[in-house]
């Protein structure tokens, strides 16, 4: 068969460690054979990230904004210990953290559904997307110890010197002290993005926050988003058939549970963070998520929710054997072509997209998997398949196919 053709490229953004070794197992076996894959290459991995002085990040984004769709491998955020191992200029930031912020994007990550991967909570039978507001709230928090006795305040000094003051505390000893913030237009940007996410795949929205307690800054949240919805979405929601819902973050943790699934649950920045990691392990594995930044200026970058699979990575470089899967990143790029094709109108690319997702489902429901599934899988007798080998067996299955 002749290869597929791409009119315009992905921006393709590599990776470090185990996930960097799949990445290129990955496009030799599974893309390269089939696409004359068009790409703008960034290496996002650390060495380069440090040589650069983090310029390729950026530069990286920009591409981004240049041509709409991204893919992203996993990436080392550093620590003390990796400063050292990589002998670091400096404690280079999380690349997804600097992409987030300059695409302004929204993270939306679901769980690939697979037969014999049964979700730990039993009423699920679609998969739970989750929309992470990426700016603000703990992670961009001030914070400091409080010594002793004293008055803790907030103080605002506008521009024409107007200064408004709000008591925290006061201090009878020694406590700890934490400001956050978050920005109208950066949760606009989120509450745009998740209306418009829950259109293109057509599945209910759910919001929740505290806004009961937190009375001005969860509240804010709460008016925007209803605000936005009803000013720019509410007609297109009921004429696509889908509900946007708003209740408290608890009441909505208790709904969760109780529901069969197949809707999209937006959340503050913290609350995203840990549900995401719930629902994925409650399905099964982070190394079954999908990832996908979505900004609402229309730019999107697909990645694996998972890290750089470190404890792998030190067993490939003595030699060892290892049983990595690699479903996350193939979905990273699955997604990235199948937009691509959506917007060039590639009908090829879109279907290729498709066929390879079948093939992994398919590979794995024959009982063909890495361990990590081989120990939670309900299918008798699981054949267990290193890195290599899973990937190789996935293209037998898309070779039929196609």
């Amino acid at each position: 068969m002749d290869k597929i053709k791409m009119t315009t490229p992905l921006v393709e953004m590599d990776g470090d460690e185990m996930t960097r070794i799949l990445w290129k197992m990955i496009k030799d076996e599974l893309l390269l054979p089939f696409i004359d894959l068009n790409t703008e290459y960034y290496d996002l991995g650390l060495e380069e990230r440090n040589r650069t002085n983090d310029q390729v990040t950026i530069d990286s984004a920009n591409a981004t904004k240049k041509y709409g769709v991204a893919v992203k491998c996993a990436t080392i955020t550093p620590n003390a210990a990796r400063m050292t191992e990589y002998n670091l200029k400096e404690m280079w930031k999380s690349p997804n953290g600097t992409i987030r912020a300059m695409l302004d994007g929204t993270v939306f990550r679901a769980p690939i559904v697979v037969k014999g991967i049964e979700p730990n909570v039993k009423t699920w039978e679609k998969p739970i997307t989750i929309a992470r507001h990426a700016y603000g709230d703990v992670y961009k928090a001030s914070e400091m110890k409080v010594p002793g006795p004293g008055k803790a305040e907030l103080v605002f000094t506008a521009d024409d010197g107007t200064i408004v003051r709000e008591l925290i505390h006061e201090f009878k000893g020694p406590g700890v002290l934490q400001g956050q913030h978050n920005l109208d237009n950066s949760i606009e940007s989120f509450a745009h993005s998740c209306f418009k996410y829950a259109l293109d795949t057509k599945q209910d929205l759910w919001f929740a926050t505290k806004d009961t307690i937190s009375k001005k800054y969860d509240h804010t949240f709460k008016d925007i988003f209803q605000e936005i919805f009803d000013a720019n979405y509410k007609a297109a929601f009921e004429e696509a058939g889908i509900e946007y819902f708003y209740t408290l973050i608890d009441d909505a943790v208790a709904r969760v549970m109780k529901s069969k699934g197949g809707f999209i649950w937006a959340c503050k920045n913290y609350d995203g963070d840990v549900m995401s990691d719930m629902i994925s392990s409650a399905f099964g594995s982070l190394a079954m998520m999908t990832s996908v930044l979505v900004s609402p200026q229309g730019y999107y970058e697909y990645e694996a929710a998972h890290g750089t699979v470190q404890r792998h990575y030190y067993k490939y470089l003595k030699g060892e054997e290892t049983s990595t899967n690699s479903v996350a990143t193939i979905f990273a790029w699955t997604g990235a072509l199948r937009k691509r094709g959506e917007l060039d109108g590639n009908d090829a690319l879109v279907t290729f997209a498709d066929k390879l997702e079948a093939a992994c489902l398919k590979t794995i429901e024959s009982g063909k998997m890495t361990k990590d599934l081989a120990l939670i899988t309900t299918l008798e007798n699981p054949t267990v398949l290193n890195s290599e080998d899973f990937i190789k067996a996935i293209r037998e299955e898309l070779e039929k196919t196609l």
